[in-house]
């Protein structure tokens, strides 16, 4: 199975940008030559604005090129959201993103307004969200029928004994994965063509630029959260000079490999469940087990409970052809490690999957994915996988992963092995479409301000750390906490310190911690 880098915690992700700067204007890179000649018509575009929704949301759709280095050739057009600021005299436009890959900045804009950024910066800034190429409104990429996506998302791994083991495959089981994974790739040829070739972050990032200049500022003010944040550092590297404020939370590694990042996503999954393990053996009717039951004994008892899954799927009472296996179950659980306000519910899908009904981690699960049910399916993952496999290296032999499989399931029983081998795909990526692994450092670029929570299950505090380390000038804020992203999730500390950031793009002190 496959687990999302996924999007914020209340609502999505985010981004800024605001006046008051010098800089080159709204126009093209600097620099001369045909290339930049090229790409001045996308750079002289206005947004032709229409009222859509509530909050005095204004919609409307700006141009770029399929690919950059023939801009006269096929074209893409992006859908766009702005909620103008509620001051009438704003600083300029916060572009914000919810990360994912794949998810809808174009709908998070609204919700970010109304439940994310801060009222000081709300106040000055338009915000804007915008559905990156290949996601829902903008040119969807699609690799598999909806049909197929369950049997995608969570394979069912088979091990010698018959047991559904992810860290113990059969050959039989391997066969079947390496074909499922290798069947998302050539439905990809064959649903989005050309398309599939051009969904990389750094496109993405260039992307942003055409429509940093489209709104008429000068300068970049970004909030990106979790696989935003690579959005966001990609945009900082290749253009540091246009540069404002990126606030980068949640951050991802900005140079591990897809073998690497899902192990280290599993030992941060690892971390979080420990925490909300702990939280539970101090309530009364933990279906863990009772006070003077440990962490690590609490674990084996949920472990048990996946193995038994394994071998006999529990009771789904949705209806929806679904078999309520080990791997629906783990993705249940992990849905409910990005945020606090998740772990009354996954007690109770917990305390009923005990008694053999898994309807409601099932449920859980499907919220992991956009899934409502199979006719309702976003295109979410295709977009996810693809954009993961396009910006990552990856080992092109079966062999890498079962070797890094072993290592991932010692350090991380109960979901080292299925995040690790959800990087499957990028094995049979197109060469051609996977970019070369370049250090992203953003020399010359202004203070960029990195968020990370310590205890996050989606993208681990270390992640933040290197994030911050690689960045030339990157700066840490940490929250010390629970829970997927860190802005807007009611940290005084930090909601102060990001919005004083995007408001003045003046950092807090390197190495504040936030309790």
């Amino acid at each position: 199975m496959r687990y999302p880098v996924r999007m914020g915690a209340a609502a999505l992700a985010l981004v800024a940008a605001a006046a008051g700067c010098s800089g080159t204007g709204g126009g093209a890179p600097g620099g001369a030559g045909a290339a930049d000649d090229a790409l001045a018509e996308f750079y002289g575009q206005d947004i032709d604005w229409r009222d859509c929704g509530d909050e005095g949301a204004e919609c409307g759709t700006f141009e770029v090129p399929l690919d950059y280095t023939r801009p006269a050739g096929e074209r893409l057009e992006i859908a766009v959201q702005r909620i103008p600021a509620s001051s009438p005299d704003p600083l300029g436009s916060l572009v914000v993103n919810p990360g994912g890959p794949g998810g809808s900045g174009f709908e998070y804009a609204e919700s970010a307004a109304a439940h994310t950024i801060g009222d000081s910066v709300r106040k000055r800034f338009d915000v804007v969200g915008f559905d990156p190429r290949g996601v829902e409104r903008s040119a969807p990429l699609t690799c598999l029928r909806r049909s197929g996506m369950d049997d995608f998302i969570a394979i069912d791994f088979t091990s010698e004994d018959g047991d559904s083991d992810p860290a113990e495959v059969s050959d039989a089981g391997l066969r079947e994965l390496a074909g499922v994974n290798r069947g998302f790739v050539e439905g990809c040829r064959e649903l989005s063509g050309d398309l599939m070739m051009h969904v990389g972050t750094d496109e993405v990032a260039r992307d942003v630029d055409v429509l940093r200049s489209a709104l008429g500022d000068d300068k970049l003010t970004f909030l990106g959260k979790s696989y935003g944040s690579f959005l966001g550092a990609h945009y900082a590297d290749r253009f540091p000079e246009r540069v404002r404020a990126l606030v980068l939370d949640g951050a991802m590694h900005p140079s591990a490999g897809i073998v690497e990042l899902g192990m280290q996503q599993a030992e941060g999954a690892g971390i979080a469940l420990r925490s909300f393990v702990r939280d539970c053996l101090d309530r009364a009717r933990c279906p863990l087990g009772g006070a003077e039951a440990g962490v690590q004994q609490a674990t084996d008892r949920l472990a048990g409970l996946l193995d038994d899954a394994g071998r006999e799927p529990l009771r789904n009472g949705l209806d929806d052809g679904r078999e309520a296996t080990r791997s629906w179950l783990e993705l249940g659980i992990h849905s409910a490690l990005y945020s606090e306000s998740s772990w009354p519910r996954l007690r109770t899908a917990l305390a009923e999957a005990f008694d053999g009904d898994g309807t409601r981690l099932m449920e859980m699960a499907g919220d992991l994915y956009n899934r409502g049910d199979s006719a309702e399916y976003t295109n979410y993952t295709s977009a996810l996988v693809a954009v993961n496999c396009s910006d990552r290296q990856s080992p092109r032999d079966i062999s890498a992963f079962e070797d890094a499989v072993e290592e991932a399931h010692d350090a991380s029983p109960i979901f080292g092995a299925a995040l690790t081998w959800g990087g499957l795909t990028c094995a049979y990526w197109p060469d051609e479409a996977a970019a070369e692994h370049e250090p992203l450092d953003a020399a010359g670029a202004p203070p960029i301000l990195v968020v990370g929570t310590t205890r996050d299950s989606a993208t681990p505090y270390t992640w933040a750390e290197a994030m911050a380390r690689q960045l030339e000038s990157g700066v840490l804020l940490t929250r010390d906490g629970d829970g997927h992203t860190a802005y807007g999730r009611g940290n005084a500390c930090i909601d102060d310190a990001v919005d004083t950031y995007l408001l003045k793009a003046e950092p807090p002190e390197k190495g504040t911690v936030c309790s």
